[in-house]
């Protein structure tokens, strides 16, 4: 169903493997999930974090990133404020 082999899969889930944003979608289609959805209930993201809050200078230039879709810069963005809100609970 996600046009991705079960051998690809099975690495991704064991950590082998970091998927690519068009794998994320091509798994969340198929599980009749949007990206947004996917991150979130794989705790990468949570919807608090999809409201806006003080952008910083690499959200801006996802946001603004004429190459990506909508869908693509909500990801990335939840995956920066992830990462980011670790960063800072570690200082």
């Amino acid at each position: 169903m996600t046009n991705v082999s079960n051998a690809y899969l099975s690495q991704i889930e064991r950590g082998l493997h970091q998927p690519s944003v068009k794998v994320l979608r091509s798994i969340a289609d198929a599980l009749n999930l949007s990206g947004e959805a996917l991150f979130t209930r794989a705790g990468f993201a949570s919807p608090e974090q999809d409201q806006p809050q003080n952008s910083s200078k690499t959200e801006s230039a996802i946001l603004a990133d004429t190459r990506l879709t909508d869908e693509e810069k909500q990801i990335l963005v939840s995956i920066y404020r992830k990462f980011a809100s670790r960063t800072e609970d570690d200082s």
